[in-house]
């Protein structure tokens, strides 16, 4: 059995506004990692001023062995801390053992609750407000109902001072899910319109997937034209002006969605919420409706940080593969980011090493540029088959109309005027190309009446 805790004493004690927090991770072997929810904190605000691991099997009672939870009691008193963050998946009753031992008033959170809290932070939209809602609602419910099992059992109202059981706050809670997983639904409804109305509009559709902080915002800003696609709030309610870029975890939580510049191809990119280690299928589900955006589109670029180590990169690229593969049916290009902060032969030695994962990756910096260019040429190789198509048309007004909407919807070659007629040559989408033909039939069949 081994353990470290670490912190640094104050002099002062925190003000109302400060959030301190000691980080707490317990391991069945090796050594606990407390990279990841060092991050998540600070996501949520937390300033974290000691940690504290243990290699053990699990304490049915404390998680921790009893032990260690009086030295995290010591280390939240030597640092003032206002809240103990474990990075475990806490039960109610450890959770409120755990808390019995520290000083009153500091609370105990762990992983998911923390994450929860950080996806109520970010949560803008009507959409993600809803699945922040569900997840917690799925998160409560089985709490719910150890409470009610427990209290049955004892023949009491209440158990170990968790507060009185009501039967009705199950029932209220299902309810609840019940209700947001309906809005939900209309709202995944409207989505998938769009989306269909995008494409018959020519946009080729591509989601940025990966891991958060795998630098997927920061990438977009750089493939990203200009110009917005739509500032019209009633068709695209989940359309932000900007993708935020910052060194923070779950920065996006919506989906954002821009026009990109390639040459040929006019391609809407959709970034949303990054994955993250270690979620309970209950929190998955919750986002379900989120990630249609990558499970839907025409293309999924893949974006990983090439600055972590190998076998970081290869246990990411194996959980997205897997979350992917699920209901994804577009092909996948996957882009190792960050390649600025490698040294001389890394990257070629990092490409070696994930061939099996990563067959073909495309190497980028989002931040400096370096690449981006060999990305575009990929995205348009690896999009879905345009058709070639030639149209002779009449010259008149509406001829010229037709004209200016393939050069909208599509990619034109040549365009030559003689003889009274205008001949198009041009590329386009299987369902722009059979548009066209439409168009130009109903003008051949009005030129000769």
């Amino acid at each position: 059995m081994t353990g470290s805790a670490q912190g640094a004493a104050t002099d002062t004690k925190p003000t109302a506004a400060e959030r301190r927090a000691v980080v707490a991770k317990r391991v069945e072997s090796g050594s606990a990692d407390l990279t990841e929810i060092t991050q998540l904190a600070a996501a949520a605000g937390y300033d974290v001023v000691g940690e504290l691991t243990q290699t053990r099997t699990e304490d049915a009672a404390f998680m921790f062995g009893k032990g260690k939870v009086a030295e995290l009691r010591d280390l939240v008193r030597r640092t003032d801390a206002t809240a103990v963050i474990v990075d475990n998946d806490v039960g109610p009753y450890q959770t409120f053992n755990i808390g019995g031992e520290l000083p009153e008033g500091v609370e105990v959170i762990d992983r998911f609750t923390l994450i929860l809290e950080i996806f109520g932070q970010r949560a803008n939209t009507r959409k993600a407000q809803l699945q922040v809602e569900l997840a917690e609602l799925r998160y409560e419910l089985p709490r719910a109902e150890a409470k009610a099992s427990l209290a049955k059992r004892d023949e009491r109202p209440g158990f170990m001072g968790l507060g009185e059981y009501d039967e009705s706050v199950e029932r209220d809670i299902k309810r609840q899910i019940s209700e947001i997983r309906d809005e939900l639904e209309s709202i995944a409804e409207k989505e998938e319109s769009r989306r269909e109305q995008r494409r018959d509009s020519g946009f080729d559709l591509v989601a940025l997937a990966g891991y958060t902080n795998a630098g997927k915002s920061t990438l977009m800003r750089r493939l990203a034209a200009e110009i917005d696609v739509d500032e019209n709030a009633e068709r695209h309610p989940d359309l932000d002006r900007t993708a935020e870029s910052q060194d923070m975890l779950f920065t996006t939580l919506g989906t954002t969605t821009r026009r990109a510049e390639m040459e040929k191809r006019d391609v809407l990119l959709t970034d949303t919420v990054g994955f993250i280690a270690d979620l309970p299928h209950w929190l998955v589900e919750s986002f379900e409706s989120t990630l249609d955006s990558v499970y839907r589109a025409d293309l999924v670029l893949l974006v990983v940080d090439a600055s972590e180590s190998v076998e970081e990169m290869r246990e990411k690229l194996v959980t997205s593969h897997d979350t992917l593969y699920e209901r994804n049916e577009a092909p996948i290009v996957t882009v190792f980011n960050k390649v600025d902060r490698l040294a001389p032969g890394e990257l070629a030695d990092k490409r070696g090493a994930l061939s099996g994962v990563a067959p073909d990756p495309v190497a980028v910096s989002a931040k400096t540029g370096a690449g981006v260019a060999e990305l575009r040429d990929r995205v348009e190789d690896e999009l879905p088959d345009w058709e070639r198509e030639r149209l002779v048309l009449p010259l008149s007004d509406d001829a010229m109309s037709l004209v200016s909407w393939v050069h909208d919807h599509g990619h034109v070659e040549a365009e030559t005027y003689a003889d009274d007629q205008v001949t198009l040559d041009f590329e386009a989408k299987p369902s722009i190309v059979a548009r066209a033909r439409s168009k130009a039939a109903e003008l051949a069949s009005a030129e000769s009446t």
